[in-house]
């Protein structure tokens, strides 16, 4: 099956494409750009240079798509923008390509991002995410597979989000988001487990509970080097222990804590 292009589209002579795509009126395909199969452009969409898109992506006016880096260290370089497939990119959404720091910038496969979220540069996206209505990400943010962030969260640059997390809407913050739980507030904390979201990827009550022991032990009084030991201690074997663990000792910026 060929591609359909409206004649009132602009596909650059050098740019790739499969098969299968729908490119609907006003859209704009720069230079540099390479799409997979059975892609859906509403009309108005803008991919630029640098764009990397896989296949059954669909994507709604207004999205701009590997845009240049809001960073005055960008001087130019090459850089790309990866996306995966299956992705629902809605009206607005904005997307930088990398820059010289990571010379990328990732989402992956399977999210829906909502009206108006940015992804600035070099940030790595994992797969199935939420990212709710104007959520804004700071350059060279990283965010695990699973999480939701609801509606107009702002995260700064650098901040890493767990898995399976749940960001209340309205949410700021500057530190690391640790998996499985929610935050939120003002300023943002530790709020307890996600555990809606929890039961509804499959994890069984004995799986939720050692999460919840883990955690009850990391915030007990003290250095949080000594309590992440000794959940490990407690969990040797557990993987979901394991990656609470790993991810708070590979936290330069600190994660946030319950109140």
């Amino acid at each position: 099956m060929g591609n359909i292009i409206s004649p009132m589209a602009y596909v650059h002579p050098d740019a790739k494409m499969g098969k299968g795509n729908v490119i609907g009126p006003f859209c704009y395909i720069d230079e540099d750009t390479v799409i997979g199969d059975n892609n859906r452009l509403y009309n108005s969409v803008t991919l630029h240079k640098g764009l990397r898109m896989g296949n059954n992506n669909e994507i709604f006016p207004g999205a701009s798509l590997s845009t240049k880096p809001q960073d005055l260290k960008f001087k130019g370089e090459k850089t790309t923008c990866q996306i995966g497939d299956n992705n629902s990119i809605r009206e607005n959404v904005t997307i930088s390509r990398g820059t010289a720091s990571k010379a990328t910038t990732i989402v992956g496969n399977n999210n829906l991002l909502m009206e108006g979220v940015h992804i600035a540069h070099d940030c790595v996206f994992g797969s199935n995410l939420i990212l709710g209505n104007h959520a804004k990400f700071a350059g060279e943010v990283e965010c695990d597979d699973n999480a939701i962030v609801s509606g107009v969260v702002l995260c700064h640059q650098f901040c890493r989000i767990g898995g399976y997390v749940m960001i209340q809407g309205g949410t700021r913050f500057s530190l690391d988001i640790p998996p499985f739980c929610t935050a939120g507030k003002e300023p943002v904390v530790f709020a307890g487990l996600n555990i809606i979201g929890l039961r509804r990827h499959g994890f069984t009550a004995e799986r939720i509970e050692a999460i919840r022991d883990a955690y009850r032990i990391i915030y007990e009084e003290g250095v949080i080097k000594e309590t992440v030991k000794m959940a490990r201690e407690k969990y040797p074997d557990n993987k979901d222990v394991d990656y609470i663990c790993t991810f708070i000792e590979q936290s330069p910026r600190g994660i946030i804590r319950p109140r």
